[in-house]
């Protein structure tokens, strides 16, 4: 599967931004999605997964509160809705797919996106 992400940008703090990653393929229904973001210098960041039916989700500490992961799968995209946005949100945002397993640890998704910038100016 391939996944391509877009949304992200320049939004002052307090501010909302909704990141998508469209997928290709026909499978994109049996695969379990995530995103993680990874700012200059750190690596590379859980941040939220959502299983295949779209039943469970799971978030980062972090974020938890703020962000809302959701997928179409009618229209093979998953969703990251960022409110209350924060200077330290600022990353490259990533999806992800994965066959098995929604998990925090990016060793467990087998498809990745190119990634999105966001930026949140103080």
């Amino acid at each position: 599967v391939q996944l391509q992400a877009s949304g992200g940008g320049l939004v002052q703090a307090g501010g909302s931004l909704r990141l998508s990653c469209a997928a290709s393929g026909r499978t994109f229904s049996s695969y379990n999605l995530g995103w993680f973001r990874q700012a200059p210098g750190k690596e590379r960041e859980f941040v939220a997964s959502i299983r295949r039916s779209g039943g469970s989700t799971y978030y980062a500490d972090s974020v938890k509160g703020r962000f809302t992961i959701s997928r179409d799968n009618a229209k093979n995209t998953v969703y990251l809705q960022m409110n209350s946005l924060k200077p330290e949100d600022t990353a490259v945002y990533y999806c992800a797919a994965a066959s098995l397993g929604a998990g925090i640890r990016t060793s467990q998704y087998d498809y990745w996106g190119q990634g999105t910038q966001v930026t949140v100016s103080s």
